[in-house]
């Protein structure tokens, strides 16, 4: 068989690495059911240390896979700077919708000093909506000037403990774990270090028809949360069932959301606890919740009017308040209550999500990249278009991969098209000079000689 020459091997091979890139990121027409809960495929397995002493290390940017039994108390370890805020998220999954939860049940997160004194703690605990699901909290150390109190630069433990009531079911939470690091101020010590007591709780006026109202079905997990800008977005869930959803929310604005079940012709049957809407801030600290009662009719309910975005807010006493710290994707989950399927069936119910942004969009306080904690051109992209953070990466992936593709085909059509003006030209004019070694010897696949 004959070789291609170097250039038109590497031309074919490019064009066929970027052929396979595509089929490859694009994935089966059809995807699986989804999991219970979308865990971020590069979290790193760590396992929890029963004595401190022995407490694995989590670095900040990183995310984390563990899990803990009930009762547990499970320590880790983290190194923080005399000078950044440093926040450490864990959000519990129960690995069945089925699981059997009690009011209290959850977990504590705590960042503690060598004294084993709290510096900032958090509860993802079961309330009124007493069914399991995903629930995240974090834990914060705060640096404030004059402040003593977790101020020093060095190592700090990081306890997660679980709560279980005798009733609730045995089996062992996953956990996902992050810790984040708050980037450096464009002028230290400038930014209020006192709450606003007093902001605008009016929602903002109905919005118009001209708004987004379209079909956007929820992400499984944080990691792979829908993007959505401010409008109407539909979507379905059954029992057992929770949808993620994430919002760009820059400094300075205000952000409001309402979820709303539409009517079943299936019952009448009052349920207190149907639907559970809850809101996560960029470091997945949790900020607020609501629980909607429902008897079978259009029924709806809005988490309380929050704050604008803003850094003195960290100072403040709420803790919902405090949450609304600083800028990036903030995190909706709906989740409706396994109890649903056994009054109205276990078809899905149609919910839609309204979500209303207020107020123009300040300049970022930070001296460099803002990372998670700000809200870029990109992001509002992918919130306009619905896209995920893995769906945004493989898009991007695909546009590389698409004008290497075209690149690629581009060398390969123009070295066809030489060779075949040259196996002309051989033809029309006399054959070429054969390679040395192949003096006298024709080819028997026909054109100019080549090695072979």
């Amino acid at each position: 068989m004959k070789r291609q020459t170097g250039r038109g091997v590497r031309a074919a091979s490019a064009a066929v690495a970027a052929m396979c890139a595509v089929l490859a990121l694009s994935g089966p027409a059809h995807a699986a059911d989804p999991a219970p809960y979308a865990f971020d495929p590069g979290a790193k397995r760590v396992t929890g240390a029963v004595a401190n002493a022995d407490a694995p290390p989590l670095e900040a940017g990183s995310v984390y896979r563990s899990s803990i039994k009930p009762g547990e108390k499970l320590y880790y370890r983290v190194n923080l700077d005399a000078t950044s805020d440093a926040y450490v998220s864990a959000v519990v999954v129960p690995r069945s919708p089925e699981a059997v939860v009690a009011y209290g049940d959850g977990i504590t997160v705590s960042i503690r000093d060598r004294n084993d004194s709290p510096c900032g703690s958090d509860d993802a605990l079961v309330g009124s909506a007493e069914f399991a699901r995903p629930m995240s909290a974090y834990a914060v150390r705060t640096v404030k000037e004059g402040s003593s109190y977790c101020q020093e630069a060095g190592a700090y433990d990081v306890l997660i403990e679980r709560k279980s009531k005798e009733t609730s079911s045995p089996e062992e939470w996953d956990l996902e774990i992050r810790h984040d690091v708050e980037p450096a101020l464009k002028e230290p010590g400038s930014q209020p270090t006192a709450a606003a007591t007093e902001f605008a709780s009016e929602p903002p006026a109905p919005l118009p028809m001209s708004a987004p109202r379209a079909a956007r079905s929820g992400g499984t997990g944080f990691n792979d949360a829908t993007g959505l800008e401010p409008g109407e977005w539909k979507d379905a869930l059954s029992p057992g069932q929770n949808r993620f959803y994430r919002v760009p929310v820059d400094w300075g604005q205000q952000l409001f959301v309402t979820a709303e079940l539409s009517n079943s012709n299936a019952s009448t049957a009052y349920l207190g606890n149907a639907l559970s809407l809850s809101l996560a801030n960029p470091a997945l600290g949790h900020v607020d919740d609501a629980v909607l009662s429902y008897s079978g009719r259009p029924a709806s309910v809005s988490l309380d009017p929050l704050p604008p975005v803003a850094w003195s807010n960290r100072y403040a006493s709420a803790d919902a308040v405090s949450a609304m710290r600083f800028a990036g994707w903030y995190y909706v989950s709906v989740g409706l209550s396994p109890e649903v399927a056994e009054k109205y069936g276990s078809g899905p119910v149609k919910l839609t999500l309204t979500v209303q942004v207020k107020n123009e969009a300040q300049a970022s306080p930070y001296a460099g990249a803002a990372g998670i904690f700000g809200v870029s051109d990109d992001d509002r992209d992918m919130a306009r278009s619905g896209q995920s953070a893995p769906q945004a990466a493989k898009s991007a992936t695909l546009r590389l991969v698409g004008v290497a593709g075209i690149g690629a085909g581009t060398v390969l059509v123009l070295g066809l098209g030489v060779w075949t003006l040259l196996a002309r030209r051989g033809q029309g004019q006399g054959a070429p000079v054969a390679a040395e070694g192949n003096q006298g010897r024709t080819s028997p696949y026909g054109g100019p000689p080549q090695a072979w």
